[in-house]
């Protein structure tokens, strides 16, 4: 993967470009930084160009070892489909239906479905496309997807080995944050004690979940949103959209590419979420608890992922609907449909309740993350968002 295929980012690319050139490359990096902003993306390609997707002529390329034409032709066709023998690859992973009761997930039991996510979808994924992939049975999508104590231990047995290649041997690992502590205690092992010309690439959504002394072992590499006009560029020569509705979809992804995907697809998951959040405000202002109970079992009946999801997506409504009331569009990133509903709606979201409202989803979205009981947790907060909302 080339580094023009990712959106934006051109300062963090250097910075790397940097490190390689000054031969400072530290064994392990941690990219951070809001979704959809491109930090898988990043990684993978500054992967691709240390095992051998580069030009040999950049100054950068002039600090590793050199390689021949055919090296790097076979480099680059192994890379093409995501195959290269030092390249591994560890991600979440749930129990599936199909396995017995003995065997423990591990990325392995996945990659073929990784691998044709990448490339059927690209680099910029989220964890509810990878638990599609995986999901077998309907049960699958209820369970939370972690990194567990035997994955750890494979990738101890890979990277002990020497380089097929001879160059780097490279672990990347999308979402570190969902190791269980057994597992995170074993990678600090790894991180503390690399094995030779090892580099890990950690990409994090939640870098404040991991072990403060994993943290302190990586060398954090911050990435910002994608410049709007970076993601209407995108979508203009990607996507074949005209320069209006680039525009329109690319100020209201927010430097989320994501968020831009989504826009175009006319069925998505957020248009759901919406119907939900439409129906928790108005029957709690009707104070129909009744109905109240009816829609926390029926929100209780989607998978934790995609409640967390819906939490997220409740936040930003909220936001949205608070900025609204400043009556100044430049604020405001709503979709048509979410603005239609906050023309009404916003005026009851006000300083005197903002922020409960806000620790009240926040609170319950981590209520869900400890696997609590969702019926208890979604009737639990219908019932005080009726004494919020009415706050003046």
């Amino acid at each position: 993967m080339l580094n023009s295929e990712v959106i934006g980012q051109q300062d963090i690319w250097n910075r790397l470009m940097e490190m390689v050139q000054e031969n400072r490359v530290p064994h392990a990096l941690m990219f951070c930084g809001p979704q959809g902003c491109g930090k898988l993306a990043v990684a993978l390609a500054f992967a691709s160009y240390l095992l051998g997707e580069r030009n040999e002529n950049d100054a950068a390329a002039k600090a590793l070892p050199p390689m021949s034409d055919n090296q790097k032709r076979h480099a680059c066709s192994m890379l093409g489909k995501w195959e290269h023998p030092d390249l591994h690859f560890t991600f979440p992973t749930i129990k599936t239906a199909d396995m017995s009761s003995e065997h423990k997930p591990v990325s392995l039991d996945f990659i073929k479905e990784w691998r044709e996510m990448l490339l059927s979808q690209g680099p910029y994924i989220l964890i509810s496309d990878w638990m599609k992939r995986m999901g077998k049975t309907e049960s699958d999508f209820n369970k939370q997807a972690i990194i567990t104590v035997e994955e750890s231990n494979n990738i101890a047995r890979e990277l002990i080995m020497m380089s097929s290649q001879g160059g780097y041997k490279i672990n990347l690992m999308w979402l570190p944050e969902r190791m269980n502590d057994e597992s995170a205690n074993k990678i600090l092992k790894l991180l503390e004690e690399p094995p030779h010309q090892t580099l890990f690439l950690l990409v994090s959504e939640q870098p404040e979940l991991l072990l403060e002394t994993i943290r302190s072992r990586a060398q954090r590499i911050d990435l910002k949103k994608i410049e709007t006009s970076e993601v209407e560029k995108a979508l203009i020569e990607r996507r074949a959209l005209d320069a209006e509705s680039a525009h329109r979809i690319a100020r209201i992804a927010n430097g989320n590419w994501n968020h831009a995907l989504e826009e175009l697809d006319s069925g998505n998951e957020n248009r759901q979420h919406l119907d939900m959040f439409i129906m928790l405000m108005r029957l709690s202002y009707m104070r129909n608890i009744h109905d109240l109970k009816k829609w926390s079992e029926v929100v209780a009946t989607f998978g934790r992922e995609k409640q967390k999801r819906m939490l997220d997506y409740f936040m930003h409504m909220l936001r949205e609907s608070f900025m609204y009331n400043f009556r100044q569009p430049e604020l405001s990133y709503m979709t048509q449909e979410e603005e239609n509903f906050a023309r009404n709606f916003a005026r009851f979201i006000n300083e005197a309740n903002i922020i409960d409202i806000s620790n009240l989803f926040e609170e319950s979205k981590r209520f869900i993350a400890q696997n609590a009981n969702p019926k208890i947790v979604f009737f639990d907060l219908a019932l005080k968002n009726i004494v919020l909302l009415i706050r003046k």
